[in-house]
């Protein structure tokens, strides 16, 4: 796994995993709300993939985060806007979130570029720890039909 972050003017986080995958389940994995749920801490993704539509992420019923969905091209990238709707998260403007699938062979790499975060954001030190668990819960999900164990998100 390839992880960068950048502090000064314009935090961001960049992740790139390679997974033993194609780029349709992969795409399905970071869509399919009947999977997300499974390594995302119980969170349900759910949209209709249109431009413009809403992603909304709900735990428990509840929608903790509503997304703008800004590009879709499955199976290979798409980008939402970033916005929690709890706590201290909500109080700070949106930020973005793009995710990049490339086929190499028998392997797929998912880069996750999250940016566009405000000064000293809440958003961007929760992400920074959330990020790493998520996706490398996905890569386990993907390549051994279980998300990690014991993994609960308890913010994001």
């Amino acid at each position: 796994m390839r992880w960068n972050t950048q502090i000064m003017n314009n935090p961001s986080i960049c992740i790139t995993i390679y997974i033993a995958s194609t780029p349709e389940e992969v795409w399905r994995a970071l869509t399919d709300p009947d999977i997300t749920q499974q390594y995302w801490g119980g969170t349900r993704i759910e949209s209709n993939w249109q431009i413009g539509s809403k992603v909304t992420y709900r735990r428990d019923g509840e929608i903790v985060d509503e997304h703008d969905l800004l590009t879709c091209a499955p199976p290979h990238r798409f980008s939402h806007t970033f916005h929690p709707l709890f706590g201290e998260f909500a109080k700070e403007p949106p930020s973005k979130v793009a995710f990049e699938i490339a086929a190499g062979g028998s392997v797929v790499r998912l880069t996750m570029t999250h940016d566009d975060f405000p000064r000293d954001s809440a958003v961007y030190r929760a992400c920074s720890d959330a990020w790493p668990m998520l996706l490398s819960s996905l890569k386990t999900l993907l390549e051994t039909g279980k998300a990690l164990p014991n993994f609960k998100l308890e913010s994001t």
